[in-house]
């Protein structure tokens, strides 16, 4: 057997074994993403199972298990996204502008309003408002001051659960930091506390708690570029 798997009982069988795992990974994509249906998921993750049956090549090297699980991941979050209302062109061009956003964060210690980010861009302007548009009505939600749309662009199930164990990793890399450099980051990214105010807590001189921001920032970046793809 050189591809694939033979039809007939052994076929069946390697489904059925394998069915749990479809079940596992749409339990994880559920708790990441609670309005999705859970037998949607499952259902989705079946069609990508069996793909991955029909068309495994052991010669290739990855067992059926590790092959079956990209397949079946994929087929759920292709799944999902057939669902979501919102373009994906649309939610592609707001994330470019947050990932813009952040990247101007990373260089000043600042981060820019999301209507300075969009007074010159009249194309993502639009797309924030399809973004907006398209997310489930919250009445427990309330507006930012200054901001004429909520941002907050979760509602992409596959950016979801990609970014969720993008965000594990950098807390990760962040907790490998120096104590005080580590603890600025946490201070001035989740807390949202400025740097001066941090430097004062941390008895040191606003030049020093720059310094170690900067410090910080260039050892996340070599961190990132180290880590592998």
């Amino acid at each position: 057997m050189t591809a694939g798997i033979e039809p007939g009982d052994e076929r069946e069988a390697v489904v059925r074994r394998l069915l749990p795992l479809v079940k596992k990974i749409a339990r994880r994509v559920k708790r990441v993403v609670p309005n999705a249906d859970f037998d949607d998921l499952v259902g989705d993750g079946s069609v990508g199972l069996i793909r991955a049956v029909d068309s495994f090549d052991p010669a290739r090297g990855p067992t059926i298990e590790t092959y079956a699980r990209h397949l079946i991941a994929g087929a759920i979050l292709n799944g999902m996204r057939r669902m979501d209302p919102v373009p994906e062109r649309a939610r592609r061009a707001v994330r470019e502008v947050q990932n813009r956003r952040h990247a101007a964060a990373m260089e000043t210690g600042e981060t820019p309003s999301l209507a300075h980010m969009l007074r010159d861009n009249p194309a993502a302007a639009r797309a924030v408002v399809a973004v907006y548009r398209g997310q489930p009505l919250s009445l427990d939600a309330a507006l930012p001051p200054g901001e004429n749309v909520v941002p907050d662009w979760g509602g992409d199930p596959g950016a979801i659960v990609a970014e969720a164990g993008e965000r594990d990793g950098l807390r990760a890399r962040i907790g490998n930091l120096p104590a005080r450099q580590r603890d600025l980051v946490y201070l001035h990214y989740y807390a949202e506390r400025p740097l001066r105010e941090i430097g004062e807590r941390m008895l040191v001189s606003p030049q020093r708690a720059s310094q170690l921001h900067l410090a910080a920032l260039k050892r996340l970046r070599k961190s990132l570029v180290a880590a592998p793809s």
